[in-house]
């Protein structure tokens, strides 16, 4: 059973695994100044990128270009950078690598950055794994780091410097923005864009806001019925007569998933929580007693999932899960004999699965082995799970 699991997951895998990442419809800006109508492979880049795959038709072989090659290049309605050559400041923003100096540390350096808000006066962004910076431009000014930098001060004290407030009241003034509303600012995403975007509406001007043009929807909650087939085995190291092997018995449960999506690579990276409840139950005569088992749980599935997009409507997803299990009121039974109290226990899961139109899932899941007589030195079992899932998606 395990063995066939894993045959079809690997097969899907390697069916999938580089086929997904679409090339998209877009263009291109040469050091010649020429636009070039193009298929770029949309990765959806955490980081920003130094190079990027495209195709000038989709039946064209793939070719790389790069950033000492490219001036600028976008996919429509998701996503444009352009090439800069600017200063920016690298300091860690983590505790333990803080300056102890207030003051950026720029180097000048050519990249891409990815721009967030369009319009009088724009917004960009700069990822590169832990650092995150801010640029922006004018119709006067050219484009520059927007200023933050944590630092340690005096007497082991965290100082920030917050210059970007200051550049932004000096450059981005308008009859609607309050001083007030720029020292509430922080320096992340959202409050920047809602700034940007205030203030190209104050001066009348057309905005393209490119995280809206993706519309991610980040958070997804789906009722999971499920058909459990479940097996359990138990042994005795040192007596024998009362081991049981209680055969394969269906069974039904009911989960619930709490889906966070990540906001990079396309959707394709979620986060899992689905607490399920499950239950096992089986009765087997033994040639001295009568073995019953009674199982009852609460189950925690934790993990990942990882998408491939067959189309807009229809993708593949597989699942990699810990679970934690509470038991609720379980044990095997001996008549005659002395019971066995099941214990809550911990065990793996991997699943793959089909969505369609966002709403209505599909998904087969192995659960590998989990050891439910844990309070005892000379027990042993082995209880296995196969579940056919269904979801329906309700936000």
């Amino acid at each position: 059973m395990k063995n066939q699991f894993l045959v079809i997951f690997i097969t899907i895998l390697n069916t999938y695994c580089y086929s997904q990442i679409s090339f998209d419809k877009g263009y291109y800006i040469n050091n010649n100044n020429e636009k070039v109508e193009c298929y770029i492979k949309n990765m959806d880049w955490k980081n920003n990128p130094v190079e990027f795959l495209f195709k000038l038709s989709e039946n064209n072989e793939q070719q790389t270009a790069t950033l000492k090659s490219i001036k600028e290049f976008g996919i429509y309605n998701y996503s444009k950078y352009i090439r800069i050559t600017v200063n920016i400041d690298r300091s860690s923003n983590i505790l333990e690598n803080l300056s102890v100096n207030r003051n950026p540390d720029f180097n000048e350096e050519e990249l891409f950055l990815k721009v967030l808000i369009e319009g009088k006066s724009n917004l960009y962004i700069y990822e590169d794994r832990n650092l995150v910076r801010y640029f922006y431009s004018t119709e006067s000014k050219n484009i520059e780091q927007l200023i933050f930098k944590r630092y340690n001060s005096t007497k082991n004290l965290i100082g920030e410097n917050n210059r970007f407030k200051q550049q932004l009241l000096n450059d981005l003034k308008c009859e609607s923005i309050r001083i007030k509303d720029i020292e509430s600012l922080e320096y992340k995403k959202e409050d920047l864009m809602n700034f940007f975007t205030k203030y190209n509406e104050c001066n009348n001007s057309e905005i393209i806001n490119f995280e809206e043009k993706q519309k991610k929807d980040l958070f997804n909650l789906t009722i999971r019925p499920r058909l459990n087939s479940s097996s359990l085995t138990i042994n005795n190291t040192e007596n024998n007569y009362k081991n049981t092997d209680f055969g394969n018995k269906t069974g039904l449960g009911f989960g619930l998933e709490a889906e966070i999506v990540l906001p990079f690579n396309k959707n394709k990276w979620s986060i899992l929580v689905e607490p399920t409840y499950q239950y096992f139950k089986s009765e087997k005569e033994l040639a001295t007693t009568n073995a019953k088992a009674d199982y009852k749980s609460i189950e925690l599935p934790i993990g990942i999932r990882h998408y491939f997009f067959l189309n807009n409507n229809s993708k593949i997803f597989i699942n990699a899960l810990y679970i934690l299990d509470i038991k609720a009121n379980s044990k095997i039974y001996f008549n005659p004999g002395s019971d066995l109290d099941i214990s809550s226990s911990t065990n793996n899961a991997f699943g793959v699965g089909f969505k369609q139109n966002g709403k209505y899932s599909l998904e087969f899941r192995y659960q590998t082995t989990r050891h439910i007589l844990g309070n005892y030195n000379y027990w042993y079992s082995d209880y296995k799970t196969l579940s056919l899932i269904f979801g329906y998606t309700i936000f």
